[in-house]
């Protein structure tokens, strides 16, 4: 008998990770909203995870948490989409070129900064979009910009301040996205090896425990510059119409010298649990959506 003939390539190979990955990213912002939210307040200054949670409850309502969901959802569509699909991408050329081997670690890491650029060269006006959304309800009533959704945000940004203000802060979200997916995609990668090669840990077992650690790893070395991203997207300009902060340098300077170092891990506790569940359940979510596709012959 002659050998099987390998299935033709066509185009789902080749978009089925970008697929894979926006899906398992939109599904996980549908249930990390809500701590998204609270923490976005936190680094605003409205207080402690349990005082923004009261107060929103108090003044907006339960729907307050899911301001801004739409925005959310258009980001993961656009930025989890991107990152997750090239570093897939990435890493089967770079395996490729290293004869089939497991890639070294910092290999992996190359790969993850690139992606995460990539994604964030994508996805950042949508991102702008949802933090302006989410710091919408904390600015006083003549400042507020009432937008009603994801894409009216988008046109109002344009409308109002041209196309190019889409990427307004899109400097610091590129080092930001480059820091967590660094973090997030190669400890997972290295994880699964561990988990499963070193200890013998069985797949649910692997996932559960390398996306824990990769979640650990994204938020601790990318929260000081989503402080800084925060801080840049959502300023106003004083009555003279001069910004706080001339760039995301002059806003990370101004910031150690007002508050130190620790400034920049502002909310990180919740920041923590935000991130780290949301990677969790991106990789969780990824796995089962990989496993569906098995069953069904994709």
């Amino acid at each position: 008998m002659g050998e099987e003939k390998p299935k033709s390539a066509g185009v789902w190979p080749t978009v089925k990770p970008f697929v894979n990955g926006g899906a398992s990213g939109m599904l996980a912002t549908c249930v990390i909203q809500p701590v998204d939210m609270i923490k976005v307040r936190i680094q605003l200054g409205q207080g402690s995870a349990a005082d923004v949670t009261k107060t929103m409850l108090k003044n907006e309502g339960v729907g307050a948490f899911y301001k801004g969901l739409s925005a959310g959802l258009l980001r993961q569509a656009t930025y989890t989409t991107a990152r997750l699909g090239s570093f897939k991408m990435l890493t089967n050329k770079a395996i490729e070129a290293n004869d089939g081997k497991p890639l070294p670690l910092y290999q992996k890491a190359l790969c993850g900064l690139t992606a995460g650029a990539i994604g964030a060269c994508v996805g950042s006006p949508a991102d702008l979009a949802l933090i302006r959304m989410q710091a919408d309800a904390t600015l006083p009533a003549a400042q507020r910009r009432n937008y009603t959704n994801a894409f009216h945000a988008l046109y109002r940004i344009v409308a109002d301040e041209g196309v190019l203000a889409l990427w307004k802060g899109a400097g610091p979200t590129v080092v930001r996205a480059m820091a967590l997916n660094m973090g997030m995609l190669a400890s997972y990668d290295q994880s699964v090896e561990f988990f499963k090669d070193s200890l013998g840990f069985g797949e649910g077992a692997t996932v559960l425990g390398a996306s824990s650690v990769s979640g650990f790893f994204a938020a601790a070395c990318s929260l000081p510059f989503d402080y800084v991203k925060t801080q840049i997207q959502k300023m106003q300009p004083d009555a003279e119409g001069k910004y706080p902060y001339t760039g995301s340098m002059d806003c990370a300077m101004k910031t150690l010298k007002a508050g130190g170092p620790f400034k920049f891990y502002t909310g990180f506790p919740v920041y923590c649990v935000r991130i780290a569940p949301h990677v969790m359940m991106t990789w969780i979510f990824l796995n089962q959506i990989q496993k569906f596709e098995k069953s069904i012959g994709l």
